[in-house]
C-alpha cells in the first residue's frame, strides 16, 4: 500500500479500533483498514467512503456509541447481535446485512459465540476526516 494511503486510512479508519474510548471493541475487536476514498459531489461538507474488516473474538461486545455516518455492514462469517437504539435486536449471521444511519446510537453489537469468531465487512459515507466511531452521549 502506498505510503500516503496508509497515512490517510490511520487517519479515517483506525479511530475505530484505537483512541480514547473511541471504539468500545478496542482491546477486543481487530479492524484493518481496506481503503478510503473521498467521494465528490455531495452538497455541503466533502464526504468519504471507507471500508473495514472487523474480526471478533468469542464473546465480545461493545459499550453504546455512534458513528456519524452511513454504515452498511456484510457479515462475513459468524454471527453478531446488534441493535440500534428504538430498534429491534438483530441476530445476524453469515450473508446478512445490517445498516445505521448517521444518527443512530448503536446500543448492543455482540458476538453471542463463546467459541467461534465473527467477522463484518464495513462500508462508511461520513465528513472526509471526521472520526468513524464516537462513544454515545
Amino acid at each position: 500500500m502506498i505510503p500516503q494511503l496508509r497515512t490517510f486510512l490511520a487517519a479515517a479508519i483506525v479511530p475505530l479500533a484505537i483512541g480514547q474510548a473511541s471504539f468500545a471493541f478496542a482491546q477486543q475487536a481487530k479492524v484493518t483498514p481496506l481503503m478510503a476514498q473521498p467521494l465528490p459531489g455531495f452538497s455541503g461538507p466533502e464526504k468519504e467512503g471507507s471500508v473495514a474488516l472487523v474480526e471478533f473474538p468469542p464473546g465480545t461486545s461493545s459499550a453504546a456509541h455512534r458513528h456519524n455516518a452511513h454504515v452498511f455492514v456484510y457479515v462475513l462469517e459468524g454471527s453478531l447481535v446488534m441493535q440500534v437504539k428504538g430498534g429491534q435486536e438483530v441476530t445476524l449471521k453469515a450473508g446478512d446485512t445490517f445498516y445505521e444511519k448517521p444518527d443512530d446510537i448503536h446500543v448492543v453489537s455482540k458476538n453471542p459465540s463463546a467459541t467461534a469468531p465473527a467477522k463484518i465487512l464495513t462500508f462508511f459515507v461520513k465528513d472526509k476526516g471526521a472520526p468513524a466511531t464516537v462513544p454515545a452521549n
